[in-house]
């Protein structure tokens, strides 16, 4: 079952390879093709492949690896010409209005699902908040939007996933602490503090050691290219390896790495971090296909209409309404920032933290809560995003040609 889900899952991504051309014109991205699979695959009284998630040998630790890859590509690719132009509104988009917008997502989940913990809703406030503007790719792309919007976009994107990943393993601490009868909530809180600054330590002396070598020898020309790719793949996988054998929390670690590392990029041969991008992205789609399962699994098992309603909220105002809060007072007009507050597409890392939370908490500790939620988010918001990406690009395209005719 194993070999034929991986040629299945091969087969298809190949497949939209091919006609990737063709599909993007019709907003078909990869993530969406590979879900699109998994749901056509899973499907029915007797699916083809069925995947059982707390069987599978190593499910937790390959997801958990996928997600080290996401936070340093994401580290690594936060462009810091763009941070030092745009430093006022990036530093409000991430001090302002991401806390506001986490408070938004717990507040709103409390208002619907007041019958589950409160460390539960923190861990779903987490899971639900996180950016992937790979589903909006097209949009992040078009020039018609102008390009100082896409330049904070990509900062914030790369910067958001990293600052939200110790709050999530921080509140799924808590929640689990909160299943043991007298459990001790400080003690669970202090452990993970503690792996934070395991992990700070573990990242920065990989990332930043590794930057300086790998700068020094292509300087010297003791390395190749392809070497260079290699060597900057190992680097999360150190990071993340180091900091948990040190009882650190391996996602920072990998996401610290990732911010060592970046200045001494741009010093190495063009493309040094591509085969690291494109394994994170091989291992992103497989996710996706999964996902595709849990699609399945909770519309055959039905939903409840606040699922649906605080979904549609988590993609919207949840996310809008701060986002408009944090900058007013800056030079961007309303209806630019009304983009950025709008341009919040869920995704990759809400899957895969998601998918920990499931794994962490049992289904009657929240775990299956948390997945049901988490699962029709992304879909709303594949939906929505998806269905606004060429207004967006027609409106911006409006305004050059209105404002060239003045």
């Amino acid at each position: 079952m194993v070999l034929s889900a991986g040629t299945v899952i091969a087969g298809i991504l190949f497949l939209w390879c091919v006609l990737s051309y063709r599909l993007a014109r019709w907003s078909i991205t990869a993530p969406i093709a590979m879900m699109l699979a998994g749901i056509a695959l899973t499907s029915g009284s007797d699916p083809p492949l069925t995947f059982d998630f707390g069987d599978l040998g190593g499910f937790e630790a390959s997801v958990e690896f996928v997600v080290a890859l996401l936070l340093f590509v994401d580290a690594t690719e936060v462009p810091a010409g763009v941070i030092r132009r745009e430093r006022t509104v990036v530093a409000r988009l991430l001090g302002i209005g991401l806390p506001l917008t986490l408070g938004a997502a717990f507040l709103a989940a409390l208002a619907f699902f007041p019958d589950q913990p409160g460390w539960v809703l923190a861990v779903l406030a987490t899971v639900v908040v996180p950016l992937d503007l790979s589903l909006a790719g097209a949009l992040v792309r078009d020039s018609r939007v102008p390009a100082r919007l896409r330049d904070v976009l990509n900062v914030e994107g790369g910067l958001n996933d990293g600052v939200i990943s110790p709050l999530f393993l921080l509140c799924v601490a808590g929640a689990a602490a909160s299943r043991t009868a007298g459990g001790d909530y400080a003690e669970a809180l202090l452990t993970a503090v503690g792996a934070a600054g395991w992990a700070l330590g573990a990242g920065a002396l990989v990332g930043w050691g590794a930057g300086q070598l790998l700068r020094r020898s292509w300087a010297r020309g003791w390395t190749l290219p392809a070497a260079a790719r290699l060597a900057v793949l190992s680097v999360p996988i150190a990071a993340y390896t180091l900091s948990v054998s040190l009882g650190g929390n391996g996602f920072v670690a990998s996401f610290v790495s990732g911010v060592c590392i970046a200045p001494a990029l741009r010093h190495l041969p063009e493309g040094a971090v591509r085969m690291t991008d494109d394994l994170t992205t091989l291992l992103t789609l497989a996710l996706w296909f999964l996902f595709g399962q849990m699609v399945t699994d909770v519309f055959w098992d039905g939903f409840h209409l606040s699922v649906v309603l605080y979904a549609v909220l988590a993609v919207t105002l949840v996310r809008l309404v701060p986002v408009l809060l944090a900058l007013i007072g800056t030079d961007l007009s309303l209806s630019d920032r009304l983009f950025l507050g709008w341009m919040g597409p869920r995704g990759a890392t809400t899957v895969v933290f998601g998918l920990l939370a499931t794994i962490e908490l049992p289904p009657a500790g929240g775990g299956d809560f948390i997945s049901r939620v988490m699962v029709i988010t992304v879909m709303v918001s594949i939906v929505l995003h998806g269905l606004t990406a060429e207004p967006t690009g027609r409106f911006y395209a409006r305004r050059v040609d209105a404002g060239a005719d003045v």
